[in-house]
């Protein structure tokens, strides 16, 4: 494989956004440490190579950058329609200039699957397509499956009016209320969403952030409507640190040494993602619940962290921090739960720490992986607009009945999630697979 690999060279392009950027480069490293003669070249926007730039990573993944999609790509949260158009619109004559520059030449284009133009490059320049999809199979199941919500008057716009009706003709997936698929998109977004659909059917490979056995029904649905191979590779989570440094000083030492005096699964981990916001309000309210529920609590909240200091003074009940190292944190055994706002790569570490949760979904996706959580794995609750403390109080009760069925199942799907990772599991098999198809130029079957 490795004799193949020296000819191959991969170029990575991430949507400019952590939660896509992070999962594709844990991959690209994944490869470039299986097959070390693969050479990959990871575009990146000059902002974000600033921050990542310093990451460790192996030694054949170099960086290419682009110009910022727009001047100041931290403030996207604040102007995202602008920003998406931008990255639909401006990104692909940058990443084209960044290919021509390229030796040797790229013989594989990895893309982000929101980045569909860069399927139109590699069809111009003859060079293969994997897309890589760092969400939910599910959800690129119902994006892929778009026209049958159009054809079912299940849209966006219908929301106030359908929106608890039940979707249940997607194949593969299991019947979801339709403001838990589509609530919290925009009308640009699903024409977007359009568009990459049409260019599915254009690439060459598919690469799922997920793991076979947790998602086997979705994937088996997908295969017969794809003529080409689908490869689950999740989770796309940095857990090879852990074992390669299992102590790591990464981190402030005080939130590491705050929780090894913490007994056994109490503290509740909070985070509510590096992206999207909610108002100063509902974080008072979390914060007031978290206070009233006399739980441990690790609470990773950005840039509100200082203002939530003066409402939780730092005490052994819990800590407030700006960032931190969250599969470290996760994977500590003083932390037993998991408040989410349902991301997928928090879900897939929180899955791999074994860990229950506390589903709070803001947009986007996230409804949707709230409603996997809580209604298909069945190892969370859904927080809502009823009594915090109550409930933060009964999710971190390990007497309590309920409570030990979630973490029951929780630890269920850490085991599927480790074994599949593991020497003969699922994901270890297809990126082997992936590899040795990619150096070949083959790649006609399916794999799970």
């Amino acid at each position: 494989m490795d004799s193949q690999a020296s000819t191959c060279h991969v170029v990575a392009m991430p949507y400019p956004g952590r939660g896509h950027i992070n999962p594709m480069m844990n991959l690209c490293k994944i490869l470039a440490s299986q097959a070390p003669r693969i050479a990959i070249t990871f575009v990146l926007t000059e902002e974000w190579l600033g921050l990542v730039g310093s990451d460790l990573k192996p030694s054949n993944i170099s960086f290419a950058t682009i110009p910022n999609v727009l001047p100041s790509e931290q403030v996207r949260a604040q102007h995202f329609p602008e920003f998406l158009e931008a990255v639909f619109t401006k990104m692909e004559a940058s990443v084209d200039e960044v290919l021509l520059r390229l030796h040797p030449p790229p013989t594989l284009i990895m893309a982000d699957a929101f980045l569909s133009w860069a399927v139109g490059i590699g069809n111009r320049r003859n060079i293969p397509v994997a897309l890589f999809w760092s969400i939910a199979a599910s959800n690129f199941s119902f994006f892929y499956h778009l026209q049958l919500l159009e054809q079912n008057g299940h849209l966006p716009e219908n929301l106030s009016e359908k929106g608890d009706e039940m979707v249940d003709y997607i194949p593969g997936i299991p019947p979801t209320r339709l403001t838990d698929l589509v609530g919290g998109r925009s009308e640009q977004m699903m024409q977007r969403l359009r568009s990459m659909v049409d260019w599915v059917h254009r690439t060459q490979y598919l690469l799922l952030s997920s793991v076979y056995e947790i998602e086997s029904q979705t994937v088996d649905a997908l295969k017969p409507s794809l003529s080409f191979p689908i490869y689950t590779v999740g989770p796309s989570i940095p857990y090879s640190k852990l074992k390669d440094n299992p102590r790591s000083n990464s981190d402030l030492d005080y939130i590491t040494k705050w929780l090894d005096r913490q007994p056994g699964s109490s503290v509740l981990y909070v985070s509510l993602g590096s992206f999207l916001s909610i108002s100063s309000s509902k974080m008072d309210e979390i914060a007031a619940g978290l206070r009233d529920s006399n739980a441990q609590f690790l609470w990773v909240a950005r840039d509100e962290a200082s203002r939530l200091k003066e409402l939780l003074p730092e005490g052994d009940l819990g800590i407030v921090v700006p960032w931190c190292d969250q599969l470290r944190a996760l994977t500590h055994p003083s932390v037993g739960g998991f408040w989410t706002h349902c991301g997928w790569n928090s879900i897939q570490e929180g899955v791999y720490a074994g860990l229950p949760f506390l589903a709070y979904p803001i947009a986007m996706d996230q409804g949707h992986n709230c409603k996997i959580i809580v209604d298909d794995w069945k190892v969370g609750w859904r927080v809502g607009k009823g009594d915090i403390a109550g409930l933060v109080h009964k999710f971190m009760n390990l007497g309590d009945s309920e409570s030990i069925e979630l973490r029951r199942r929780a630890k269920h799907l850490r085991e599927l999630c480790r074994h599949a990772i593991g020497l003969d599991g699922s994901s270890r098999t297809n990126i082997c697979t992936f590899i040795r198809d990619i150096s070949s130029g083959m790649g006609k079957h399916s794999r799970h």
